[in-house]
């Protein structure tokens, strides 16, 4: 029997832990093939690559992101093979199977909830050693009647065999994410979330887990996913991870965490604060709204002053890069509101501030409330949000014009200087400053186009100019510093004019050379010399002095920007007063 178990990801850096657990927990009596593709994939390179395995039965792991594309895939093999034996599991099937089996007649079986002891029944009873009315967990079709068994106790996950020992993912561990899960549930009840359907958290054996790390950063992992939805939820736990980490981890690994802000306790960020080294962790932090009434109505218990407290304790240490996450389109949440919540959680500065769109996924709360709310949404996946009793759909265009430059100037850290000097002295509020470039982008058919670096910088200066409320002098001198400050050498393009007399070019390197102090300060390849100064600094006029990047009140003051370039570094500025020459 020739078994493969498929999905498609999001992107090709992704990995699957589902198919991986399948795969582990049905040897050694089954030898499934793990394949994975991408949902840019095209349907029929999915499908001949499946069929030239020859299976007899294919499972697919289905979510919101890939069940569109994954039908597609699964109706073309089945007419290729109509004998072949189509299984799908996954949250996206798991809730409506009976409407899936419907939609899709091609699924043969549909698994319900936890996949691991139900494939493998599936496959002993298509093997002959099981009645089908002994598979715990299994919905499908007979005789045109939809028939399901009840799915078996929670499995003990102690026992679970580990997902990571093929030899054949190996070589993909450096360039891919790996996922792994420490525990699986939520004690919480969010509304908008699958996890709150599950009651309880079970963990995995400890010992096996970190077993598991380990063999995973000998053979190159690079970046380890933990998937837990409350990584925190148990401060020993996570004390006791936290320290193993720090103690065994290899160069170039990075570790991300879903964490719950606000009962992360002080002493466990003073721990890490103390003790982890910069830059080996990641915090993924869901607050999604700061307005009481709308964290009440999904049944989100969230204490914001001690989420501002962690976030704010840990960019303090300096150690550990923060990704915040905020849900537009919750109940009662209308723009204003939003514009607040927005407000509220940038104020903290979080590296990345994803900003994300409710979607009512089947089987939460929220879809069967759905009418309560006035939701109405795309009845396909990813099932999000168009307009409810508070929000409208301009409402919905005008937040969502906001999220691609926010990504683009905020998360990828193309201009920190320039955009704290904006949200702070120019515009109102941060989410005006993004709400409104958002819509000036959008105007513009940017947001259908490609961006080099310096393109960015001058499609900000264009909405700068149209907005006509920036002192383009400050505007131009911040763009200039970050610009250079993601150079670490000298930039063979600038997006200015620069109109620099030579005369006066050659007065301030000049003064540079004489200044034998700043030499000795500055880092260079070689010593400066008339000859070759201009191969290793670059000097333009600016109107203020280069400060830190979270620095506020920025003051005008005219003179020039002496860059210094050496490999390996990043620039170093030295602002001189204006001369006269």
């Amino acid at each position: 029997m020739n078994i493969v178990l498929t999905t498609l990801n999001a992107k090709y850096i992704h990995t699957n832990l589902a198919i991986r657990y399948l795969k582990s927990f049905a040897m050694p009596e089954y030898e499934p093939i793990l394949a994975e593709y991408t949902i840019k994939d095209p349907t029929l390179n999915i499908v001949s690559d499946i069929y030239q395995k020859k299976p007899n039965i294919v499972g697919f792991s289905l979510y919101i992101w890939n069940i569109e594309e994954s039908i597609k895939v699964i109706r073309t093999l089945k007419k290729t093979n109509p004998d072949l034996v189509i299984v799908a599991g996954g949250p996206e099937v798991t809730y409506d199977f009976d409407k899936w089996l419907e939609k899709v007649p091609e699924i043969d079986f549909i698994v319900i909830g936890e996949g691991e002891r139900t494939f493998k029944q599936l496959l002993d009873y298509h093997a002959g050693k099981i009645g089908i009315n002994e598979v715990q967990g299994v919905a499908y079709m007979e005789d045109g009647k939809l028939r399901s068994t009840a799915p078996g106790p929670k499995l003990d996950l102690r026992e679970l065999p580990s997902p990571f020992r093929f030899p054949e993912d190996v070589p993909h561990l450096a360039n891919r994410v790996t996922y792994i899960e420490t525990s699986r549930g939520c004690p919480f009840s969010c509304q908008f979330c699958l996890s709150s359907i599950e009651v309880g958290v079970r963990y995995f054996n400890r010992d096996s887990v970190k077993d598991d790390i380990r063999y995973l950063m000998k053979n190159g992992a690079k970046t380890i996913k933990f998937v837990d939805r409350t990584f925190n939820i148990s401060r020993s736990y996570a004390m006791e991870m936290f320290q193993f980490l720090i103690d065994e981890h290899l160069p170039g690994t990075v570790f991300q965490f879903e964490i719950t802000g606000d009962i992360m306790r002080p002493e466990v960020i003073n721990f890490l604060n103390e003790n982890a080294p910069a830059g080996i962790f990641r915090f993924e932090i869901g607050v999604q709204s700061t307005n009481d009434l709308t964290n009440e109505l999904v049944k989100r218990r969230q204490n914001f002053e001690k989420l501002s407290r962690t976030v704010n304790m840990v960019k303090d240490g300096g150690k550990i890069a923060q990704h915040l996450d905020l849900i537009a389109g919750l109940p009662e949440e209308d723009y204003d509101s939003f514009r607040n919540t927005f407000n509220d959680v940038f104020a903290m500065r979080p590296e990345e501030l994803q900003l994300g769109f409710l979607k009512l996924l089947r089987g939460t709360g929220l879809r069967i409330q759905a009418e309560q709310y006035g939701y109405t949404y795309i009845d396909e996946a990813p099932y999000e949000i168009l307009s409810n009793n508070v929000l409208t759909f301009d409402d919905i265009l005008r937040i969502k014009q906001t999220e691609d430059v926010l990504e683009k100037y905020w998360n990828d850290n193309r201009m920190p200087r320039t955009v704290e000097y904006l949200v702070s002295e120019v515009f109102e509020t941060p989410f005006d400053f993004f709400q409104q470039f958002g819509t000036f982008w959008e105007t513009m058919g940017w947001s259908r186009i490609g961006h080099q670096l310096q393109d960015l910088y001058t499609r900000l200066e264009g909405f700068l100019l149209e907005y006509g409320k920036a002192d383009m002098k400050i505007v131009r001198s911040l763009m200039k510093i970050d610009y250079l400050a993601h150079h670490t050498f000298q930039p063979r393009h600038i997006w200015w004019n620069d109109d620099m007399e030579p005369d006066t070019l050659a007065a301030i390197e000049r003064a540079v050379l004489d200044d034998k102090v700043l030499l000795e300060q500055m880092a260079t390849p070689t010593r400066l010399t008339e000859r070759n100064i201009r191969k290793h600094t670059f000097i333009t006029p600016v109107s203020v002095k280069p400060t830190d990047i979270y620095e506020h009140g920025t003051e005008k003051e005219d003179g020039y920007l002496v860059t210094f370039f050496c490999k390996g570094q990043p620039p170093q500025f030295h602002f001189l007063e204006k001369v006269v020459v």
